[in-house]
């Protein structure tokens, strides 16, 4: 029986075994009740966060998420429509009514929350510089005046804008986009969440991380504006997931053991201090 299958297992037990006042979620808004499935925006560039797996389907900590919330609202895992978003069109999607919520390394930030709602976090993340091994990039403040790959939509374009405006940066819309670009030398570095760029560095001797951590954040589930029945049962939903410790037995399914601990931390951990 494999590691995954086992957790599920052993999740399914705890979950028997709850109190019926602890299992028990609020009720659905009627919009997702009577749809009877639940459409999720995950990532499918953001290993272990959200990717496609060998056999091309989803697979990844959020994307387990989603399957299990499935399984909350509908008494099936199977009773999800995922779909992939990016960095830069996950809200747009979301606000277009396309998907139901966003489950896709979704830092809180004030920019984002002026036009989406936050559930309670799950998780902190941050940000770090990937770099090729023989980079002269030691430290942050090393990149000031190279030119910085970076993702459209996220937390380390925003970081880099509020703190380094003016700099020089290539603007892309997925992570293997990004990372082509720094093998092949157009960027001197990749900025990105530092959970992705610790697995991309584990598979590639020829790249380093900077080892830096910068624009620290709260990641939760994005909600529309003005939904509070469905955020009431996401963040007990939340609440449930972490009483059951689903979070770790997902990360030991997909995350390699030398490199684990960090995600452990990222769920378990207080916040470490950061830049």
């Amino acid at each position: 029986m494999s590691i995954f299958r086992r957790t599920l297992t052993a999740g399914a037990m705890l979950w028997l075994g709850l109190g019926a006042a602890q299992a028990q979620l609020p009720p659905l808004p009627a919009t997702i009740r009577d749809a009877g499935v639940l459409r999720a925006g995950v990532r499918c560039d953001q290993p272990p966060y959200g990717f496609r797996g060998p056999d091309g389907g989803f697979a990844g900590v959020e994307v387990e998420m989603a399957r299990q919330m499935a399984a909350y609202a509908f008494g099936s895992r199977d009773k999800i429509d995922l779909q992939c978003v990016t960095a830069e069109n996950r809200i747009p999607q979301l606000n277009a009514r396309r998907v139901d919520l966003l489950i896709a390394t979704l830092g809180i930030t004030p920019e984002r929350a002026r036009v989406i709602d936050f559930s309670e976090p799950y998780r902190w993340g941050g940000s770090d510089l990937l770099v090729r091994r023989d980079s002269p990039i030691r430290v942050l403040d090393d990149a000031r005046n190279r030119n910085v790959i970076m993702l459209r939509g996220t937390t380390q374009a925003l970081w880099f804008d509020a703190n380094w405006p003016g700099m020089s940066t290539m603007r892309l819309n997925t992570i293997s986009d990004g990372l082509q670009s720094l093998i092949q030398g157009r960027g001197d570095a990749l900025a990105g969440d530092a959970a992705t760029l610790i697995v991309i560095a584990a598979r590639d001797q020829n790249l380093r991380m900077v080892g830096e951590i910068f624009a620290l954040s709260d990641a939760a589930v994005g909600l529309r504006k003005n939904e509070p029945e469905w955020m009431a049962w996401i963040n007990a939903a939340l609440s449930r997931m972490k009483a059951e410790n689903l979070y770790n037995g997902w990360i030991e399914a997909v995350v390699a053991p030398e490199i684990r601990q960090s995600y452990l931390d990222a769920f378990n951990a207080p916040r470490p201090p950061s830049r």
